[in-house]
């Protein structure tokens, strides 16, 4: 079971790594395509914010699975 939960949490960090990567190129891209538009200067930074929420997912999810492992015995 440990095993199996260690294999989860790799695949589990690559892909958030992944998605939290292509959320921030976005968000960068809407940023610069903006102009002086406030509306879309604004879905630009939360795309970008949403991008820091992947990266902080991904910096815990060590942290989370230590504690599945725990409560699973």
């Amino acid at each position: 079971l440990n095993q199996v939960i260690s294999n989860l949490q790799s695949w589990l960090m690559g892909i958030l790594a992944a998605f939290a990567t292509l959320l921030l190129v976005i968000g960068g891209i809407r940023y610069l395509a903006a102009g002086h538009d406030p509306g879309q200067m604004e879905r630009a930074k939360g795309a970008i914010k949403a991008a820091m929420v992947g990266y902080a997912l991904v910096l815990l999810a060590p942290v989370l699975v230590s504690l599945v492992q725990k409560i699973a015995g």
